[in-house]
């Protein structure tokens, strides 16, 4: 009768190993195959990530216009326009640029503050709290036009919803929500948070989730109360997930455009059309697809500085990782 030591791999296992390292085929196949699962990635990253980014930055290059014929190489011209500071182009890019930082500054903050806020609170072990967490996170999967319809109706100045409970509480019921200032700016925001803080909150759920309960007991034994321990535990574990929030979430502010779209139609005047609303603006309805795409390749040039700033700003704050 033939013995095996405990904890040796079978027989079969062994040979499968010798055949494997005699037969250099074999073996280089094995090392190429974690590589051939990437590629269904790197198909569909190069496809509708890579070549739209060579493809507009090559038009960017160009005086392309619909509909006109030839498409003559014109180099930095597209972009001399912009930072001109006179013509029309330029004075109305940086106007939708400031108003995309307004926007930037005022979502951002509550993007992170109230999901985690609500993170912390759906992480509590209390009775319904599954149904609670479907409800937060409801209003994410709603496509932008859905919202952008249904909030326009529920802050019309005459007919919507909210004058009407604001009025019957003995609150100012005339207030014109989507075509003056800054209440154009307060129904922005508030529906882009409404409508996306539950995509955060289940990102930092999951980071809650992750925050290793010894920690939180040695604090205990040590004497920290919660504040301490949010301090000292909570917030330090989760410092790789806040820096992605927060450089995701200023990403997809700055690209802000169906809200002000659709519940404000940029009113007042366009005093709320944001950088990517004059970028179709002047790509789509203009047909200069020229300087469309140079504002875009500025617009993502100054995202990829501030995501920079971002990195460094967490690394600084948290220390490197070891």
């Amino acid at each position: 009768m033939t013995t095996t030591s405990v904890g040796a791999p079978p027989p079969s296992v062994e040979a499968s190993s010798a055949e494997v390292a005699r037969d250099p085929a074999r073996r280089h196949g094995r090392r190429l195959t974690p590589y051939l699962f990437l590629v269904p990635f790197f198909l569909v990253f190069t496809t509708f990530v890579l070549v739209p980014i060579a493809v507009g930055a090559w038009a960017s290059l160009h005086r392309w216009s619909l509909g006109l014929p030839g498409r003559p190489f014109v180099g930095l011209e597209n972009y001399g326009r912009l930072l001109d500071g006179s013509e029309v182009v330029s004075v109305e890019f940086w106007s939708g640029m400031r108003a995309t930082g307004l926007f930037t500054l005022l979502s951002v903050p509550l993007l992170v503050v109230v999901p985690f806020a609500v993170a912390m609170l759906l992480n509590q072990k209390f009775r319904g709290r599954t149904f609670f967490r479907a409800v937060y996170f409801a209003p994410y999967v709603l496509g932008v036009a859905v919202i952008g319809l249904l909030w326009r109706y529920l802050l019309d100045a005459q007919l919507g919803p909210v004058n009407q409970l604001l009025a019957a509480v003995g609150l100012p019921g005339d207030t014109l929500w989507t075509s003056s200032l800054p209440a154009g700016w307060v129904s922005l925001v508030g529906v882009t948070v409404w409508w996306t803080l539950g995509f955060n909150a289940v990102i930092f759920l999951a980071a809650l989730q992750d925050v290793p309960a010894e920690l939180h007991e040695a604090a205990k034994v040590d004497g920290a109360g919660a504040w301490r321990r949010f301090g000292a535990v909570t917030l330090p574990s989760m410092r790789r997930v806040l820096q992605f929030v927060v450089t995701i979430t200023i990403i997809a502010s700055a690209n802000m455009y169906g809200q002000a779209a659709l519940v404000t139609q940029e009113q007042p005047g366009t005093a709320t059309r944001t950088a990517i609303g004059f970028i179709a603006q002047t790509g789509i309805e203009g047909f200069d697809i020229g300087s469309a795409s140079a504002m875009s390749m500025v617009l993502a040039v100054l995202l990829m500085v501030v995501s920079g700033l971002v990195l460094a700003a967490f690394s600084r704050v948290g220390g490197s990782d070891r």
